[in-house]
């Protein structure tokens, strides 16, 4: 990994990780991550002996410690991970999912916000779970996003996912296209713009953000004649926010948004649903891209993959959202501990 280190300042910032699915790759990139420095403390919250199998499977020399949140925070040691152990219902087969198992990814996510949220970890960064798995096992579960907002007993909360050059946040996630517009309210949109721009304040260090907002119908509606979201909703939110202070530009039409020019002076963009925005980004930062709640009263980021089953416990899969996923929390954790210059806006 190389951090951004010219945030990384004391303390020493406790980074919990949830590997995700336990017969999926999460294991797999956590532990040949543990193996390299880190200007931070990695903490595993998962099954030791999950952890201890995969290492042997896959030849990683690894001494697992256990984890005691009321020590202090130290830096990373390659090759030693701290855990805090999660049983297994299950013994685990690489690449082989098991609805038994399907709680255990659920209690990790219970644990570790709940360190989160009483302040002995600094962020959260998640591996990639299995939805189907944990629905064949009869618990509802959409999503990460959705889960650790009602842990945490958060109202609304944004998905935003980012790469190098871009951040994408989202206004609507897992709905069918049929069901978009009318989710799209004046209540919902100020909301999810207001919660984007306190937390590119508050988590980014950025003063004063510029936000580009995509219209919901092609070419921005034209002027009505393709739909008029963007006359009776959209506008009339961003003219009330802009009369705030706030930097919003749009609607614009999303088929020339994220054209270099554009995404210059922007930093982030907001789209209207999930695949609006995220085929493009998507493809500017394949293998970097990560996903970042917005809105939790906690840092939490995670992989944007999926649990790469068939390569679980080969040494293949790619660490490089992990990675980017760890990076990006340190510098969230350190920005959000460094005074603000300026008013942050309600």
């Amino acid at each position: 990994m190389q951090p951004d280190l010219s945030v990384m300042t004391d303390p020493v910032s406790r980074l919990l990780i949830t590997p995700g699915e336990p017969a999926g790759i999460g294991a797999d990139l956590l532990l040949r991550i543990a193996a390299r420095p880190c200007p931070a403390q990695l903490v595993a919250v998962a099954s030791k002996a999950l952890l201890e199998q995969r290492a042997a499977e896959l030849g990683i020399t690894l001494q697992i410690d256990r984890f005691d949140p009321s020590q202090p925070r130290q830096h990373h040691t390659p090759g030693r991970l701290p855990v805090l152990d999660i049983p297994l219902q299950k013994p685990v087969t690489a690449g082989k999912l098991d609805t038994e198992n399907a709680a255990y990814v659920l209690r990790t996510l219970d644990e570790a916000t709940a360190l989160c949220q009483s302040g002995q970890a600094d962020a959260l960064v998640t591996g990639p779970v299995h939805k189907g798995i944990i629905n064949a096992a009869g618990i509802p579960f959409t999503g990460h996003t959705e889960y650790l907002a009602e842990l945490s007993k958060t109202p609304m909360v944004v998905m935003m996912l980012a790469c190098p050059g871009l951040r994408v946040a989202l206004v609507t996630t897992h709905l069918p296209l049929a069901e978009v517009s009318r989710q799209i309210t004046p209540e919902r949109l100020t909301t999810i713009i207001r919660i984007l721009q306190h937390d590119l304040q508050q988590r980014f260090a950025i003063p004063h953000p510029a936000i580009l907002v995509c219209g919901l119908n092609p070419h921005a509606g034209e002027d009505g004649h393709l739909g008029r979201e963007e006359i009776e909703v959209i506008s009339p939110v961003l003219r009330q926010l802009n009369a705030e202070g706030m930097q919003l530009i749009g609607p614009l039409s999303a088929d020339t948004l994220f054209i270099p020019t554009n995404l210059s002076r922007a930093d982030a963009v907001l789209a209207m649903y999930h695949d609006q925005g995220l085929p493009v980004l998507k493809h500017m930062g394949f293998g970097k891209a990560i996903n970042i709640t917005l809105g939790l009263p906690f840092i939490r980021t995670s992989v944007d993959h999926g649990t790469a089953l068939e390569l679980a416990g080969k040494g293949t899969a790619d660490t490089g959202s992990l990675e980017c996923a760890i990076t990006t929390a340190l510098e969230m954790a350190a920005k959000s501990r460094s005074p603000n210059p300026e008013p942050v806006m309600p």
